[in-house]
């Protein structure tokens, strides 16, 4: 049984190729976006899940999949990677898959030149973590620079730094 987790990150990883969610009731289509916002789910993707969940996904459908996001949280569905484009889709837990992926219809995809649709990062805590990982490579979790190093913006400090400064300067 897919979660609804997993048809969130399912339907934010579709929408990022532009397929929207069709509405119950005639209510038209739903493509947010933005889809994230701070490394989780846009007011608008949130906004969109609501109208989604008013008739608990019931008659609610990505376009291009024949099965109803009512269908797909049963216990009858689970989300895979499709084989062809590695994008999340839903498939029968027992039985033979009818439909093909979403990605069909898409006469662009799939497409390894482009980076491929993934869940929302928090750039903040991914650059957190990058400046941790460099401050451990340099041997040093504070920000004060090793005695043996020099600052990249200091002037030379002795005839021979100057002379392999200038000479390095005539190569370039």
């Amino acid at each position: 049984m897919a979660s609804q987790a997993q048809i969130r990150d399912f339907l934010a990883h579709w929408f990022q190729l532009g397929k929207p969610v069709v509405l119950a009731e005639n209510r038209g289509e739903c493509l947010p976006d933005p889809i994230f916002h701070n490394g989780q789910y846009s007011q608008a993707f949130e906004d969109c899940w609501h109208k989604i969940m008013v008739t608990s996904g019931r008659d609610c459908y990505l376009q291009g999949t024949a099965q109803s996001i009512a269908e797909m949280l049963s216990p009858v569905w689970e989300i895979t990677p499709c084989a062809r484009c590695e994008m999340p889709v839903a498939v029968p837990t027992a039985g033979i898959m009818t439909s093909l992926c979403p990605c069909d219809d898409l006469p662009t995809w799939p497409n390894t030149e482009i980076p491929m649709p993934r869940t929302g990062i928090d750039s903040q805590e991914q650059l957190t973590a990058l400046r941790h990982r460099l401050s451990t490579v340099n041997g040093s979790s504070n920000s004060e620079p090793k005695a043996s190093q020099k600052p990249l913006t200091s002037p030379p400090q002795t005839e021979e730094d100057a002379s392999t400064l200038s000479s390095w300067r005539g190569m370039s």
